[in-house]
């Protein structure tokens, strides 16, 4: 067990560090109602809309949970030129982040996710979204973008959406500017771009994406360091951390070590985003100076708190303390 006061500490010490956040930005946008009656026309539900409101998804809600918990992101993706974009840009604005890594596709929509809650349930959800390659123009400007970022950064989050952003060649060129600096390269990954990661410092799977990587079933413990073993030696990583819900996680070092992570959730609500406050909190910590064990059990810790909430969410430093204390 490590003591609640080395994990502060760590906390602290991240506080401030800049992190290059890569990836598929999106906006999530959340209508909020109350369902009391089925439609006349179809059997589905009415909701009676009460509020809607607006959150940075998919990488973007990456670069939130860093700023939550006191890091500086530096975001790098793709936007349109549309409403979602001019919200992106405006929450980015309001919180101090820098949004001039964000590069204008013009030929494509924001993406924008939007989700109908009625009850804390999901009803729907609908996707606003492009997901072809980017074009070679578009392509060099993000490469230059994350060129200009990583002389300031302190380490680096691949945040692996599948809607076009992260290509085998953005992934060379990240890499490579990684090494010059010898920043870490932290991966939350698709199952499509697995030959990508070749090389990264750390892959935070879950377990669907685990399993379908390696092609290995995950039915105990002994198919679970297989499944771990493999990717180590696949990917050429120093860790594996696998996500896998409410059993927790299991991480998986190259030096052989397996350290299963029990769950610390209090009550379940919603898993949406779950996975992008692992990486962010993973990198923030081993940023703080943790050891992949101490940085695995605050990721850990912080997706125990943003599970507990409905909708897009971050955890904040305060919550973070707050549940060390065991609160």
């Amino acid at each position: 067990m490590i003591p609640e006061q080395v994990l502060r500490d760590i906390l602290q010490s991240s506080h401030g560090k800049k992190v290059l956040v890569v990836g598929d930005m999106m906006l999530d946008q959340f209508i909020w109602g109350t369902v009391s009656r089925i439609s006349p026309e179809a059997p589905v539900p009415v909701v009676q809309v009460s509020s809607d409101s607006f959150h940075l998804g998919g990488a973007g809600n990456v670069v939130n949970n860093i700023h939550a918990l006191g890091g500086i992101p530096l975001p790098v993706g793709i936007i349109g030129e549309d409403d979602a974009a001019a919200r992106i840009r405006k929450t980015l604005g309001e919180n101090r982040i820098d949004s001039s890594g964000l590069v204008v596709d013009f030929s494509r929509h924001t993406i924008l996710k939007t989700r109908i809650i009625a009850q804390n349930q999901q009803v729907v959800r609908t996707d606003r979204e492009d997901k072809s390659p980017l074009s070679s123009a578009i392509q060099t400007a993000v490469t230059e973008s994350c060129s200009r970022f990583v002389a300031e950064a302190d380490a680096v989050i691949i945040s692996d959406y599948n809607k076009g952003v992260i290509s085998s060649f953005l992934m060379k060129e990240i890499l490579s500017l990684a090494r010059q600096k010898d920043l870490m390269v932290i991966v939350d990954p698709k199952i499509e771009h697995v030959s990508y990661y070749a090389g990264a410092t750390i892959i935070t799977p879950n377990q669907l994406e685990a399993e379908r990587m390696t092609g290995i079933s995950i039915t105990g413990e002994d198919s679970l360091i297989s499944v771990g073993k493999e990717l180590l030696q696949k990917l050429n990583c120093q860790a594996v951390l696998i996500t896998l819900g409410e059993k927790g996680m299991s991480l998986f070092h190259n030096e052989g070590a397996h350290i299963p992570i029990p769950s610390v959730a209090k009550e379940i609500y919603d898993v949406t985003g779950a996975g992008d406050t692992v990486v962010s909190m993973m990198t923030l910590a081993l940023l703080g100076g943790a050891t992949h064990e101490a940085a695995a059990i605050m990721a850990n810790y912080a997706a125990g708190i943003v599970v507990g909430k409905v909708g897009t969410a971050v955890v904040t430093a305060k919550e973070l303390n707050d549940r060390f204390a065991g609160e």
